[in-house]
């Protein structure tokens, strides 16, 4: 282990939760926590693809894994996995679980939206509360949350998934500051299109999507220097571009690059 992994684990380690781990950026982020030879928690809904994870990983690094299934839509989940860690030295939690949808608002489902409210929102609050007190009674660790390019302003056809972001954004924002000289480091991470199964269940077209492994990496060389990452040459150039635009004309930019990626769902 480098000297750079040991300070790594000596602040974060020796177990880092992370949720939406089955696939996607969660699954790359348990990568690459276990190159750091941080132990693991792995959660999401599917057993079988957690186990498969969680085999790979402690081979490949000599890792302990534990896999939890859970469904974070379920308050009764969310209060069963902390009962599961409570005796786990927990120094890192990486709140990746989520979900979107796109398309105009009213021609959404309501309790799929409301589904939405309850992974993106309600689970992370939950979360950041419990084990913010964790973390802050240890006197160090991290806590990352995963916004989005779209959580600085309105996006038509994609406005309730925005929103639950600009929730996350927001309180990741305000707890860095609460938190400051606690030891916690907050981290906001707000990519750009990923290449994952999210497009898939939101039904969107994704053209120049960063890749998971690039967003994991980039978020952990982040975190503990800096406030919001942008991981992905595309995330970058979205974020200068609407940073100099005011809020009602990024909404509008937001909406025509929304359109084009759901070109395939109702006007």
């Amino acid at each position: 282990m480098s000297t750079l992994e040991q300070e790594f684990a000596a602040r974060y380690g020796p177990y880092a939760l992370v949720t939406g781990a089955s696939e996607g950026i969660g699954r790359s982020f348990a990568m690459e926590l276990a190159k750091t030879g941080l132990h693991l928690v792995l959660v999401a809904r599917r057993a079988d693809l957690l186990q498969a994870l969680a085999k790979t990983l402690e081979a490949s690094y000599g890792v302990r894994c534990l896999v939890i299934a859970a469904d974070l839509s379920r308050s009764e989940d969310v209060d069963s996995l902390y009962q599961q860690i409570q005796a786990l030295d927990i120094g890192l939690v990486v709140c990746n679980a989520g979900f979107g949808t796109a398309g105009n608002f009213l021609d959404g489902d309501l309790p799929t939206e409301m589904n939405l409210l309850r992974v993106n929102c309600a689970a992370v609050t939950t979360m950041a509360y419990r084990s913010g007190h964790q973390l802050r009674a240890r006197g160090k660790g991290g806590l990352v949350l995963l916004s989005s390019i779209v959580a600085t302003q309105g996006v038509p056809r994609s406005a309730h998934y925005a929103a639950s972001k600009a929730y996350v954004h927001t309180l990741g924002e305000a707890l860095r500051h609460e938190w400051k000289g606690s030891g916690v480091d907050v981290l906001i991470v707000a990519p750009g299109p990923v290449a994952t199964g999210f497009a898939v269940r939101s039904r969107m077209q994704l053209s120049n999507a960063a890749d998971a492994d690039v967003v994991a990496a980039e978020s952990l060389r982040a975190l503990g220097r800096q406030a919001v990452v942008h991981p992905g040459w595309l995330a970058k150039l979205l974020s200068l571009a609407l940073s100099t635009a005011p809020r009602s004309l990024r909404v509008k930019i937001m909406g025509m690059v929304m359109r084009g990626m759901t070109q395939q769902l109702p006007s």
